[in-house]
């Protein structure tokens, strides 16, 4: 479908709300006739009152023309003095796909590419346009992958894909408008509603009468139906737009193609699922290890020390990008499935620049680390740029040594906040199974008695125990935490120590406890 047709489309779509709201404005109009006509009086003026509150906001919906400001544009500005090899690449791409180059670059913390065009008079005036560049992708593509992303993104622009764009977010957010106030007068009806009955249902039990239950159905009714009727017609403007989104998707995919080959644009396809599951993980896993104890991996690691979990883990990304997910397409999507995209790109005839030599993605800038650097001052939080900075090693230690310090604090508890050697000595004086029902327990573990109740218990106290042991590791230097990019971290106990440990643990919960062994391997070692 080309530019024209893609705008009268959007026109039509958008018209189609306007229609929509004078067709429900002449429907409440004619119930108000008909009411006029033959209602009684009471009930007149009560349908009229009803039918101006529910005509209010549509008028109102119909009347909001502009859309909402959009943010600040996000990331890092950078000039052709900043990054003149990226610059580069991108005006020659542009040239190639036969387009305008964008105004501005942004350097981004997202696993993404994307444009936008700040478009005027309904898309027939071109604005600003922006590229923005996400650098955890850049850190798990080469050259030739960056080259295929780039030119898709700029084959949106060749495709006038985000002038029209403007057309499309108007007509979304003035239905998403009037949705959002038709639910919200529905609530605040409800919230009345319930407030009033619950206020006569005090009066009711202060005289000493049974108080009514609150019922609010069919409350808001009229606010909710009005809902559901813009909601319907949003459905249908999303299901018509995102399709067209989908068939956008796949020309740019075929304009990367053409400009960077077709097998670096196949690959690119392939890799960007994997990087994104990748970099979720990194996320959760590496970079935010520490946060919730104030803690941060070194400047420019925060969103670039990804790299590290790429490169120990290239066999398992590779073998994911293999692997594409292949969920049938829903209505509502914007992109295509990424095994049709790859499958279709795959299918093109082969161009023969499957072999040409390219490098890493990060190098076509001046300074990755600085880069990396400066997106992360601009995307973290003020709280989060002012926690402390560890090295890789001694964030592991740290972060994870916090975790299990924390493991110790429901049997600190329990035992009154005694430390480890005086609760083995309550345990030693019979306190042990004491201090268990003093534990968090299940509804089950909580109506259990004797043998059965010592049994529940067993599991979190042998927990708690083997928490305060490692945490006395830990603390006496006996124990560190080790950093894997291919794994979780791992402990590391003296030789021996595991074991020793756990027949100390199943020693000290038995039924006749005995703390000689944990204390003999929790002393210094002058002392053993």
């Amino acid at each position: 479908m080309g530019a024209t047709l893609r705008a009268v489309r959007a026109l039509v779509l958008l018209s189609g709300f306007h229609l929509l709201s004078l067709g429900l404005l002449a429907l409440l109009g004619a119930i108000d006739w008909v009411v006029w006509l033959w209602a009684p009086a009471a009930i007149r003026l009560k349908i009229l009152f009803v039918s101006a509150l529910l005509a209010v906001p549509v008028v109102r919906g119909m009347f909001m023309l502009r859309t909402p400001p959009d943010d600040e544009p996000g990331g890092v500005l950078v000039t052709e003095a900043d990054e003149p090899r990226l610059w580069a690449a991108v005006r020659e791409l542009a040239r190639e796909v036969g387009t305008r180059a964008p105004d501005e670059i942004r350097l981004t913390a997202e696993v993404n590419a994307a444009v936008s065009e700040d478009a005027r008079f309904l898309g027939i005036v071109g604005g600003v346009r922006r590229l923005y560049v996400g650098l955890p992708l850049l850190t798990g593509l080469d050259e030739a992958g960056l080259r295929a992303v780039l030119a898709h993104e700029l084959g949106h622009y060749a495709n006038s894909d985000t002038r029209l764009s403007g057309l499309t977010v108007r007509g979304r957010v003035q239905v998403t408008r009037m949705i959002e106030v038709f639910h919200a007068k529905a609530a605040h009806k409800v919230a009345k509603e319930r407030a009033r009955q619950e206020r006569k249902a005090e009066k009711r039990v202060a005289r000493g009468r049974k108080a009514k239950e609150v019922d609010t159905t069919g409350v808001g009714v009229t606010y909710r139906t009005m809902a559901k009727i813009y909601t319907a017609y949003g459905r249908l403007y999303l299901r018509a737009t995102h399709s067209g989104a989908r068939r956008q998707e796949l020309a740019a995919d075929l304009a990367a193609a053409r400009i960077a080959g077709r097998d670096a644009t196949a690959r690119a396809l392939r890799s960007i699922p994997a990087l994104d599951a990748a970099n979720d993980h990194y996320v959760s896993s590496y970079a935010a290890l520490g946060t919730e104890f104030g803690l941060l991996p070194p400047r420019g690691e925060v969103f670039g020390g990804v790299r590290h979990l790429l490169a120990a883990r290239a066999e398992e990304l590779s073998a994911m990008s293999e692997e594409l997910p292949d969920a049938p397409v829903s209505p509502y999507d914007s992109h295509p499935p990424a095994a049709e995209r790859v499958a279709r790109v795959e299918a093109l005839p082969d161009d023969g620049r499957a072999a040409e030599p390219s490098g890493p993605a990060l190098a076509v800038l001046s300074s990755p680390q600085d880069a990396l650097a400066a997106v992360e001052d601009v995307s973290l939080t003020p709280e989060a740029l002012r926690m402390r900075r560890l090295d890789w090693p001694d964030l592991v230690h740290e972060a994870m040594s916090a975790r299990v310090a924390q493991g110790t604090e429901e049997l600190r508890a329990a035992a009154g906040g005694a430390a480890l050697p005086a609760l083995l000595d309550a345990i030693d004086a019979g306190s042990l199974w004491e201090i268990a029902g003093r534990l968090p327990k299940s509804d089950e573990a909580s109506a259990a008695t004797g043998r059965a109740a010592r049994e529940f218990a067993r599991p979190g106290l042998r927990r708690g125990l083997s928490a305060l042991a490692t945490d006395e590791l830990l603390r006496s230097g006996r124990a560190h935490w080790e950093l894997s990019w291919s794994g979780p971290a791992t402990l590391h106990l003296p030789d021996g120590a595991a074991a020793a440990l756990s027949a100390a643990l199943d020693a000290v919960t038995a039924d006749l406890p005995d703390t000689a062994p944990l204390r003999a391997l929790l002393a210094p070692a002058a002392a053993r």
